[in-house]
């Protein structure tokens, strides 16, 4: 019996992340959970995707329950709180942490943002990785990919990355990008595609 695999990845806007993890997933032979997470989590809570699309990665919840989502979530969803209530954001992450966590129960897999590295962070052997890039590398990939100019693009990149900076630093009392978060930082505009590939495969041994 092989010995389980479980990647997390976390990325820069533009930077290949979710490209590297498709490559990690071919080579691997093992699952990428990204936007699927979405479909799962409804599909298993019986909420509409569109309740989870509305927060997802999205800047969390301000207010006097801040920071204190390890006592939280469990509780307050147990005391009867529902998802129309000031704490509904938080209550829609524990169901998609939930999720990810059966899925690592279930066998390897590689998981794309939504604090993946934080939910798993007790699993032996799971490896966190960041890919960053360049910050002209990642204008010319997003200005490619979503038809946009330079100067849109870049402000894609930068209003995004403040909700995923927002999101990340909130449930995971960690610095989104900081390389003191992850097992593993790599930048693809020095590495490349397909070389940061190797590396994230040569530390598992594979």
């Amino acid at each position: 019996m092989e010995s389980q695999i479980l990647i997390t990845l976390g990325r820069s806007i533009g930077a290949g992340g979710l490209e590297i993890a498709h490559k990690l997933s071919e080579r691997l032979g093992i699952k990428v959970y990204d936007k699927e997470l979405i479909e799962i989590a409804a599909k298993k809570s019986g909420l509409s995707e569109d309740v989870f699309e509305k927060t997802d990665e999205k800047p969390a919840p301000a207010g006097r329950f801040a920071r204190f989502l390890g006592q939280r979530s469990s509780n307050y969803i147990d005391a009867g709180y529902t998802l129309d209530s000031a704490i509904s954001e938080d209550g829609l992450f524990k169901t998609q942490s939930d999720i990810i966590r059966q899925l690592a129960d279930e066998g390897s897999g590689i998981f794309v943002g939504r604090c993946a590295d934080y939910v798993l962070r007790d699993r032996k052997g799971m490896l966190s990785v960041f890919i960053n890039a360049d910050k002209r590398d990642r204008i010319a990939r997003i200005a490619a990919k979503k038809g946009l100019s330079e100067k849109e693009a870049e402000k894609y990149i930068d209003q995004g990355e403040r909700r995923r900076t927002s999101y990340y630093n909130y449930y995971t009392f960690k610095e989104w990008g900081d390389s003191s978060s992850y097992d593993l930082c790599l930048n693809s505009s020095r590495f490349g595609i397909d070389g940061c590939v190797d590396i994230i495969i040569s530390l598992l041994g594979k």
